[in-house]
């Protein structure tokens, strides 16, 4: 089902009926897992003789689920994940639908070190050769399927350079989306150089602006231009389960 979509001046059409989900489920079994604790816990509710489990007998599934956004999925951040006063994710994101830039990158070894790898400035200027994309989804090679199931912590994943994440705040980026648990460093000492820099805390605090973290992007998806819709749990946290979704922008 093709619509126009009218955005930020612009017409173009998108077919609704072909999604392209870029989040991890928050599972019973199976999840990625970060920050050194444990995986989420599913919890069916007893009071008394009464199960809220329909195949034990229940009138209703009824389950507490335990999680934490950071750690077990995908999810999306704003400033108040970093500074003293916790901003809500809800309050701050007004708007949903952007214009993204999907793109791969391959992360690079710190200063010949084998095991810190870097996604560098130089290699974003050379990709995105001068575009401002509203949202940018980075996709990093390789890309196995076991992210979606990985355990991250004590991994050292590949983080992002202080200094691409200050062109991404100056040429305008918004939303930042990535396939790691962090755009930072795991042990960095608590840092957090390209939070700071996308956000510009010290400075100019942006709310409005995001991060997503723990995605994964499939192989099948093209590098290019998409429309995002970025879907949130209302959530009154820095920090919300989440569910972005791609469409391809479709040509004349």
């Amino acid at each position: 089902m093709l619509a126009t979509i009218s955005h930020n001046k612009e017409t173009f059409k998108v077919d609704l009926l072909k999604p392209i989900d870029l989040s991890i489920p928050l599972t019973p079994k199976k999840n990625p897992l970060a920050w050194y604790i444990d995986p989420p816990a599913f919890e069916t509710v007893t009071d008394g003789d009464w199960v809220g489990k329909v195949s034990e007998g229940g009138d209703v599934n009824f389950t507490t689920i335990t999680f934490n956004p950071h750690s077990h999925g995908t999810h999306t951040e704003t400033a108040g994940h970093i500074t003293e006063k916790v901003h809500s994710i809800n309050k701050n994101l007004k708007t949903f639908f952007f214009v993204a830039e999907v793109i791969t990158v391959i992360p690079e070894p710190l200063d010949n070190d084998e095991d810190d790898f870097i996604l560098r400035d130089k290699q974003f200027h050379s990709i995105l050769k001068g575009k401002s994309p509203e949202a940018l989804v980075i996709r990093t090679l390789p890309n196995a399927r076991e992210k979606k199931t990985m355990n991250w912590s004590h991994t050292n994943w590949p983080f992002i350079e202080e200094k691409a994440m200050v062109r991404f705040r100056e040429s305008g980026i918004k939303h930042l989306l990535i396939d790691l648990p962090s755009v930072d460093k795991e042990k960095d000492g608590g840092a957090l150089k390209a939070h700071h820099a996308f956000w510009n805390v010290e400075e100019n605090i942006r709310l409005d602006a995001t991060i997503t973290e723990m995605i994964y992007v499939p192989h099948k998806v093209a590098d290019g231009r998409y429309l995002l819709n970025l879907q949130i749990a209302p959530f009154e946290n820095d920090a919300t389960p989440s569910k972005p979704v791609l469409y391809k922008i479709e040509t004349e």
